[in-house]
């Protein structure tokens, strides 16, 4: 045995050691992390399963490229706006911050707050909303962000190979969903490789996904997700003018206040009591009601403004020329085409022999950043940025 393997053994037991005296019963524990495929460099590895998988996703393409994706407000000259680079480490520090106190493990939980909104197509839900009406209408089902981010971590990245990501992290980013309200969750437990399979293939065919995930801490990072945006959306709304703070509902701000801190504050604060020692992670039922108001307020006067949606008038009209552009590229073989010098050149086979020809184009335009998306568009549908709503 050479002395780095040793070292690294050494530490690697270190660690193991220390989450057995401190992480709780109802933990996932790196050990029981699952992959598809044996990695021979394990033994020589110091790092700890969802770790790992951490400094994977920091790694990616994908990543790189959250710098320049919509949270809710594009095309707006405004420096101050969260866009989603932001929003995820929002949601890792809100949820490592819970995970702490639940002695829940926390390298899986950062991992799947990285990583839960990769698949976010340009224009944030709207973009999502336009490009899943064109898949579905192409054969292609419906399409998640959420199931795009493991498609681009586990079919698309290092030139079609992936990058073996355990399936306790991809099932925490696939079930993810900060949209949908639930005052508490109860993880599923455990799936195989094959249940995590079946549950993709499931969900392709449906036109929302709300699955529950299999572990504490992917329960964890969905309720991050929902803390680490209501707030925060209301702070750039507010910054907008598109509304007051004296507008926020009273039974909102007398439950959870009426600034991003406060708001994170109670209702971090609330969740951590109402679910230390218990088999859920959830609200006591007065924040939740509360939190389902505030979420209700935004959807009405931010989410659904149409003083900002009168700015994305062109948008879908590129995603439709765009997909049928591709469609058409990839039909005659046209390599100068971007499709394929930016996206399928360097691809390994077995991803062109997998996929559709809509397929490949979901993936494409999807992994786009909003600036790259609007270069792709002809000039007479290119949009402008504005200065102010």
């Amino acid at each position: 045995m050479t002395d780095n393997l040793k070292k690294a053994r050494e530490l690697k037991a270190f660690l193991t050691l220390r989450e057995r005296e401190t992480l709780g019963e109802l933990a996932c524990f790196s050990h029981t992390a699952k992959r598809r495929w044996s990695e021979a460099r394990s033994e020589n590895e110091y790092r700890q399963a969802f770790s790992t998988d951490a400094d994977r996703i920091l790694n990616s393409m994908a990543f790189t490229r959250y710098i320049d994706k919509t949270q809710v407000f594009s095309l707006i000259k405004n420096d101050h706006l969260t866009h989603r680079v932001l929003h995820v480490q929002l949601v890792s520090r809100v949820a490592r911050t819970i995970g702490r106190y639940l002695r829940l493990n926390e390298d899986l939980i950062e991992a799947a707050s990285l990583g839960h909104d990769i698949g976010h197509p340009p224009f944030g839900h709207d973009g999502e909303l336009f490009l899943s009406k064109l898949t579905h209408a192409h054969g292609a089902g419906h399409f998640h962000h959420n199931l795009q981010s493991i498609q681009f971590l586990d079919r698309i990245e290092k030139g079609g190979q992936g990058w073996n990501l355990s399936i306790q992290t991809m099932d925490a980013i696939v079930c993810h969903n900060g949209e949908a309200h639930s005052e508490k969750l109860i993880p599923i437990g455990d799936r195989s490789l094959a249940d995590f399979n079946a549950m993709i293939r499931e969900v392709k065919s449906k036109a929302v996904c709300n699955e529950i995930p299999m572990t504490m801490e992917g329960c964890v990072v969905r309720m991050a997700d929902t803390i680490s945006y209501i707030g925060r959306d209301l702070e750039d709304a507010i910054r907008l003018g598109l509304i007051t703070r004296d507008q926020i509902p009273k039974e909102c701000k007398k439950a959870l206040g009426q600034t991003n801190g406060t708001i994170v504050f109670n209702l971090v604060t609330d969740l951590i009591h109402n679910s230390l020692g218990k088999p859920f992670i959830g609200f006591s039922s007065p924040i939740s009601h509360a939190l389902k108001a505030l979420k209700k307020f935004n959807y009405t006067y931010i989410y659904k403004n149409p003083v900002i949606k009168k700015h994305l008038s062109s948008i879908q009209d590129i995603f439709t020329y765009l997909f049928e552009q591709y469609l058409v590229d990839l039909e005659n073989e046209q390599a100068s085409s971007d499709i394929f010098k930016k996206f399928l050149n360097g691809m390994n086979r077995d991803y062109r022999e997998d996929h559709t020809h809509p397929e490949i184009v979901r993936d494409f335009i999807s992994g786009m950043t909003d600036s790259y998306f609007i270069r792709q568009a002809p000039a007479h549908l290119t949009p402008e940025y504005i200065d102010n709503v």
